[in-house]
């Protein structure tokens, strides 16, 4: 669900147009083949090579073991010949909501080569939000291979790419017959709200109240399980499928490991943490529960479900099957959000993190134990590495729209040509001028969950200016924010002084200044904030013999980079307060836009059933 991409489409070089990681030389000036965006003979970061000797302690025993090991000029700097072939490297899969990618980390969790495409997204009906599956799988293998070129073109080959990782966007729901191996309609998207109905009848159904207790998610339009209900009901083609015991199920990490592997081989799985997304998973015992699968109406005899399996390990994923990484393991998936959160080292309780990508995403790490919320948060999966390890749980709150939201200035409004330049709109005046804009094109999310709510923009005047409206829309994400910090801690019982933030909102040094006064907490922001993609790489590197070790050796690395920047609060606590009154009673009056009057006048029943005659 959600993406934390930074970087613009079909960008070939690291870090690609938005100027990430700018200050450590990513696609500097200084570097050569610009037709590809490859940084040439040199660097990632610039011309000393990625985090080599010249940028590191020397004193720092994790340090001189890495460097006993043969790097002795820096990744992609100038290095001997033989020091290069000793290298290993970790490739990962980052499949958003408007864009895939493919990016090779080296042992120092730097990104050396990276390629994204975007693709369409299809808004075929109001509050519809779909994908082409086929789209999201070309866009993957597409990335892998511009990658690879880059990644050979640097003097490397196959054989030191030890493992790949996957992320995705969860949630989104792809249905497709388990013999042919074709999708059977499009990819219902996370935010994708035709559900509602839906939602809204199976909220009244005996048992109701008990489904957050088994899954930890609050019945919404947002899961997994009411799409596919959705499906079943209006699509002829899902429902003969059903029918005929063909249809297999499955988010994206399943979609595409199921294709990466090829057809023939039938490797159908997903991880716990993409799991925990539909509610048919246990939160407790890690697998599917038929108390969820009956409330749902979900036959398993006539619906293959993919098996679910930890995050981290070297076999369960299986293999590339073809083209330039065939024969390369899967051996990481997570979920975006927890990925994001595995690439901020969070493996802590009580450690915490915010990706501002299509949507925002907050993560806290609470432990090995699940923790129920009371305050309209989800219970979820944080990550699961397998080994003999403890599975790890966390409190989310998620808000539907976070970049999307600047998105819309740009292409619904026409205010600024590139998203980049949204905090340089916002900045030409010195406040919002009293405008408020609630967000809520796909109602609200954590921890408000307002189905019916739709976007409304307050304080309008003679007096308003675009740069107020492009603040209120920033502001909106830092507001949201902040009510779910506030769950969170009545939750945990814990104070949270520290966000770590990442994704591509995070680089508005406006945004996360805002986020730090509106919150009243320090944000941290770190150098690499390819933390998404990073995740699931370090997923897939804990699996295999000869990389990553441990938690500790993985935290050491990411707390050595320069360039991490910090946020203080700087507003007076009174006004941050005043503010957000503000904003609370806007989203009050936001409430009750989208209501469907005809239905009171239906005789239908409190349950949906699937077998009813679908309506195309």
């Amino acid at each position: 669900m959600g993406e934390s991409h930074t970087n613009g489409a079909a960008t070939n070089g690291v870090n690609g147009t938005n100027g990430v990681n700018g200050t450590n030389g990513v696609n500097g000036t200084h570097h050569t083949n610009g037709t590809n965006g490859v940084n040439g003979t040199n660097s990632t970061n610039g011309t000393n090579g990625t985090n080599g000797t010249n940028d590191q302690p020397k004193s720092n025993g994790l340090w001189k073991s890495l460097l006993h090991n043969g790097l002795t000029n820096g990744v992609n700097g100038h290095t001997n010949g033989n020091h290069r072939q000793n290298e290993w490297f970790i490739g990962s899969i980052d499949q958003g909501t408007t864009s895939s990618r493919f990016l090779i980390f080296n042992r120092f969790m730097d990104p050396v080569a990276s390629h994204q495409i975007e693709f369409e997204n299809l808004y075929p009906e109001s509050g519809w939000h779909e994908h082409d599956a086929y789209e999201l799988l070309s866009s993957v293998e597409s990335c892998i291979e511009r990658a690879m070129e880059q990644f050979t073109y640097k003097g490397y080959s196959k054989s030191q790419v030890k493992a790949i990782g996957i992320t995705n966007q969860r949630e989104t729901t792809v249905c497709w017959d388990k013999v042919t191996g074709e999708p059977l309609c499009k990819a219902v998207v996370w935010p994708d709200t035709r559900t509602k109905d839906i939602v809204r009848d199976l909220k009244n159904y005996p048992g109701a109240h008990k489904i957050p207790e088994l899954c930890g998610l609050p019945l919404s339009t947002y899961p997994s399980s009411v799409k596919l209900v959705w499906l079943l009901q209006n699509n002829l083609t899902v429902r003969q499928a059903y029918e005929d015991s063909r249809l297999a199920f499955g988010t994206v990490d399943s979609w595409l490991i199921y294709r990466l592997n090829g057809i023939e081989n039938n490797v159908h799985v997903t991880d716990t943490t993409n799991a925990s997304r539909t509610m048919f998973m246990n939160l407790h015992t890690l697998q599917y529960d038929e108390r969820l699968l009956n409330f749902f109406g979900i036959d398993r005899a006539k619906c293959t479900l993919p098996k679910i399996v930890p995050s981290s390990d070297p076999e369960a994923f299986g293999k590339i099957a073809s083209g330039a990484l065939s024969g390369v393991r899967i051996a990481g998936c997570l979920g975006d959000q927890s990925s994001a959160l595995v690439g901020q080292c969070g493996f802590k309780p009580g450690q915490a993190k915010n990706t501002y990508g299509t949507g925002c995403f907050l993560l806290y790490n609470c432990g090995d134990k699940p923790v129920l919320s009371k305050y309209g948060l989800l219970a979820t999966v944080a990550f699961d590495f397998g080994k003999g390890r403890k599975p790890v749980y966390a409190l989310e709150g998620s808000v539907a729209v976070g970049g999307s939201g600047v998105k819309f200035l740009m292409n619904n409004l026409g205010f600024i040509r590139d998203s980049t330049k949204v905090g340089e709109l916002a900045e030409t005046v010195h406040d919002n001028g009293g405008v408020v804009f609630v967000t809520a094109f796909s109602g609200l999310f954590a921890p408000y969950w307002i189905d019916d709510a739709k976007g409304t923009i307050f304080g309008i005047t003679q007096h308003t200016q675009r740069g107020h409206i492009a603040r209120a829309t920033l502001e909106a994400t830092c507001f949201q924010t902040r009510a779910i910090l506030e769950a969170m801690e009545k939750d945990s019982k814990h104070y949270l002084q520290t966000l770590a933030v990442d994704g591509g909102m995070s680089n508005s040094d406006l945004t996360m200044q805002t986020q730090a006064d509106i919150s009243g907490i320090r944000v941290e922001r770190p150098a690499m904030r390819e933390t998404t993609a990073l995740g699931a790489a370090i997923a897939a590197g804990l699996a295999v013999e000869g990389c990553w070790t441990d938690f500790d050796q993985l935290t050491e690395l990411t707390r050595k980079k320069a360039g991490r920047r910090v946020f203080e609060p700087h507003v007076d606590r009174k006004k941050a307060q005043r503010m957000y009154r503000h904003w609370e009673r806007a989203v009050d009056m936001s409430r009750g836009w989208v209501r469907d009057d005809h239905l009171d006048d239906e005789d239908q029943s409190a349950r949906p059933d699937i077998l009813r005659q679908p309506t195309l």
